[in-house]
């Protein structure tokens, strides 16, 4: 199963552009941008964004009787097994959205449900801190480079996730 890629180079939200490629009629795709205006987090939350990181959104329809909480676990797994594909680092899930290397957050998860004539989509933005981490009071947080001395290639990383979330969403689409 392929996804339609679609990149950007500045965006406000990668979610927000996913969902109006839903509303477009798209029934699944990837967004990517080299850079977000108001990148968001759970609960409202912002994401910061710094250029050269990856900030990527997946979306694809769901069943309408699919647990909500399933779907957070089965993401946070798809995207450290992606992410381990690139490094080999301890990658520990602090649910319900965030992934952690050594105690400290590179990467956080915001899932959205949306719907388009009848369709229910799951909305799945991705926020990785590949070469850069903001400073954030009583929050420690890093990046990929910093921890692992490897410098993820982008496109790599987008493929293996494009796999990963192919063989995987058959189960909830």
């Amino acid at each position: 199963m392929k996804f339609k890629k679609f990149f950007y180079t500045k965006v406000n939200s990668t979610n927000n552009i996913a969902i109006k490629k839903i509303k477009s009629g798209h029934r699944k795709g990837i967004i990517v941008s080299e850079y977000q205006r108001k990148g968001r987090g759970q609960f409202g939350k912002k994401w910061i964004s710094f250029k050269g990181n990856l900030f990527i959104s997946i979306f694809f329809t769901i069943k309408k009787n699919i647990s909500i909480k399933k779907m957070n676990i089965m993401n946070c797994e798809i995207i450290k097994k992606t992410l381990l594909k690139c490094f080999k680092k301890k990658i520990t899930v602090k649910y319900p959205n965030d992934l952690l290397i050594n105690k400290k957050k590179f990467c956080g998860i915001l899932q959205e449900i949306t719907f388009n004539k009848k369709l229910r989509f799951m909305v799945v933005g991705i926020g990785i801190n590949l070469i850069k981490n903001p400073i954030i009071k009583n929050y420690p947080t890093t990046n990929i480079l910093t921890e692992t001395g490897v410098k993820v290639k982008k496109l790599k990383l987008i493929r293996v996730l494009e796999n990963n979330y192919a063989n995987k969403i058959k189960l909830f689409a």
